[in-house]
């Protein structure tokens, strides 16, 4: 794993790291959203390539400098998760546009979720590498494998057990039998892997070592969960918005936690994709029942 050079960083200091993580992030998942952008089209695309071409310029210029590398692995890191979810809202508007629409089967949505974290795994993992990273330094390793594996397999198992009711409890799901979810298992299984681990990827895989020297792992964390979160205002399936986002920032927490403590990405996945089955049950239940 490569290593991150930094200067002291006095308290006062640590403003101006912060503040271009939480600000860029933000702006990237808010406002260029893959899921949601606030500008139009031709707007849209002229700013995605203004703040690609700034980003991968700030990142090339604190690379140059060896004392400041810390501050050029954040510009990175934003180029990055900038890069990766454009190209997944690019080529969901291909959908959109050229295919006619947004995938109107259980099959479709699991296959755009797949596509869009291959899109992401890709871009993550050719640019880290470009970029003189490992494929350890965002967490895609063995790491303490075993305990990854039990907490997030425990985490999944809990959350799938309670996943029916709580898809009309938490969420905007109609009534739906067993039958009916097990009958969506499969692919919802694939929809949340596939969110779970385009989400890992982007914000905690991505980041929480790049922040570590500057802030901790625990403000790192806390950063992170913040401006993820940031990608889930405005969503329609939860019934409370305030009380979906209350519930979402411990969880986020928890999967930096976990990531951290187990040096891998594995166990964090599982664990979020535990989460999102009685969100996916609520989407499907709405779109595939009648009433």
């Amino acid at each position: 794993m490569e290593t991150i050079h930094t200067s002291v960083n006095p308290p006062l200091q640590k403003i101006i790291p912060a503040a271009i993580f939480t600000g860029c992030g933000s702006l990237i998942i808010i406002v260029f959203s893959p899921y949601r952008p606030l500008l139009s089209d031709t707007p849209d695309l002229l700013g995605r390539l203004i703040l690609l071409t700034a980003l991968l310029s700030a990142a090339l210029h604190f690379r140059k400098h060896p004392h400041l590398n810390g501050l050029g692995q954040i510009w990175i890191g934003l180029f990055i998760l900038a890069l990766a979810t454009s190209l997944d809202w690019w080529s969901a508007r291909f959908v959109l546009d050229v295919l006619g629409g947004y995938p109107d089967t259980p099959a479709g949505i699991a296959l755009e979720k797949m596509k869009s974290v291959l899109l992401a795994a890709g871009t993550i993992f050719l640019l880290t590498r470009a970029f003189g990273g490992s494929l350890g330094s965002i967490y895609v390793q063995c790491g303490r494998l075993k305990q990854s594996l039990l907490i997030g397999l425990t985490a999944f198992g809990i959350a799938a057990v309670g996943a029916v009711p709580m898809s009309t409890l938490l969420f905007a799901g109609r009534q739906i039998s067993l039958t009916q979810a097990l009958g969506w298992a499969p692919w919802i299984l694939l929809a949340v892997l596939a969110n779970a681990a385009y989400e890992e990827l982007l914000f905690r895989a991505l980041f929480l070592r790049k922040l570590d020297p500057w802030f901790g792992k625990l403000v790192s964390n806390g950063l992170i969960a913040l401006v993820f979160t940031g990608l889930h205002l405005g969503v329609a399936y939860p019934k409370e918005q305030l009380l979906f986002l209350f519930i979402l920032i411990p969880l986020a927490l928890g999967w930096g936690y976990l990531m951290q403590k187990t040096d891998s990405i594995w166990g964090s996945i599982l664990f979020h994709a535990g989460t999102d089955i009685p969100v996916f049950l609520a989407i499907f239940s709405i779109r595939f029942t009648n009433g």
